[in-house]
């Protein structure tokens, strides 16, 4: 027979840590960028989508963790691995996938394609190609909104190859020397390109990159997206608080290459296989199990509804139309109608 003791400490072992509508925005998310980045690969092969693509299958935790843990109003700024950050914030599927097509109906009017994706709506500001060009704008971004007193942040997204470039520490310095509301998200799958972290620097644990500025830092397990849910979330409270930024390490993993063109051979079958087995959408899915919130008839619908979403994406860029030639010379420069703007 159990003791009271006993029954409690069982009965806090089996509490489902989050609630049932998270798990669920987790999976039906993570699910998502998952097999549009596959369906965006597949159409690479075949020359429907060209120039630079970036796939994020295995990190989408990164993304979803992070979003699950911040509010609405919140800002968004990345590199070029950028498609899966506008379809979990909510952007619509066939205006990314037109995107990629470079056509007209395109996120970004086909003008962006893969490395460039904006929506101002969801406050997501790409979709950058230079390394680390875009760590300084999320800084901006974060200086505006203190300056503007509201209670929102920036979270800025680079990956590991980009903590390297100069601009990296600069922004740090300024976002900790002004207590901006900046959370910086590295996003380390291990790679820069086909260089390994450890080829780079003797410093391999990046989170102790923000201890030159007296910045708190934590390296965070991206496979799980409770735990980057978790490190967010507290960011988020020191960022609102107006205690400043955090430095997040995201140790996660892409189990392609850095990208289409990239075979990966730098890395060995085994190593790609036992990250595999950590897959941040399977262990969503077994969590959900083992906490019932849902069965495999949930799981099966979600892949048919998720399919048909990808497919209707993929159909609406194909028979989307190319920009006019002449809107080359738009959205170029600043309209004079603008506010601030005078003549």
């Amino acid at each position: 027979m159990s003791t009271a003791k006993e029954k409690k400490t069982q009965t806090a072992a089996t509490k489902v840590p989050f609630s049932n509508t998270t798990y669920k925005f987790w999976f039906e998310n993570m699910l998502l960028m998952r097999r549009f980045e596959e369906k965006a690969g597949q159409l690479y092969g075949q020359q429907k989508i060209r120039g630079f693509c970036h796939l994020y299958i295995g990190q989408e935790a990164c993304a979803a963790g992070a979003i699950s843990a911040l509010k609405k109003g919140d800002s968004y700024i990345t590199a070029y691995r950028d498609h899966a950050h506008p379809l979990a914030l909510g952007s619509d599927p066939k205006a990314i996938m037109a995107e990629m097509y470079g056509k007209e109906t395109g996120i970004s009017k086909g003008k962006g394609g893969s490395m460039h994706m904006f929506d101002k709506e969801r406050h997501f500001y790409g979709g950058h190609g230079i390394v680390g060009g875009q760590i300084p704008l999320g800084v901006g971004i974060a200086f505006a909104e203190k300056y503007n007193k509201t209670d929102k942040l920036c979270i800025t997204y680079m990956g590991d190859g980009a903590v390297r470039q100069g601009a990296f520490h600069e922004s740090l310095n300024l976002a900790m020397h002004y207590k901006l509301p900046v959370i910086f998200a590295i996003e380390n799958n291990g790679y820069a390109m086909g260089t390994s972290v450890q080829r780079t620097s003797n410093v391999t644990n990046l989170a102790k990159l923000g201890d030159a500025y007296e910045m708190p830092s934590e390296s965070v397990d991206a496979m799980k997206v409770e735990e980057v849910h978790n490190a967010v979330a507290k960011a988020a409270q020191r960022a609102r608080k107006g205690e400043g930024p955090t430095l997040l390490e995201f140790r996660t993993y892409r189990y392609k290459g850095h990208s289409m063109s990239d075979p990966a051979k730098y890395r060995t079958k085994e190593e790609v296989a036992a990250y595999k087995k950590r897959d941040p959408i399977e262990q969503v899915k077994l969590s959900m199990l083992k906490y019932k919130i849902a069965n495999e008839a949930y799981f099966q619908d979600i892949e048919s509804k998720t399919k048909k979403i990808v497919l209707d994406s993929v159909e609406f860029a194909e028979e989307s139309k190319l920009p006019d030639p002449n809107e080359i010379y738009k959205d170029v420069y600043m309209q004079k109608d603008y506010p601030f703007v005078k003549d």
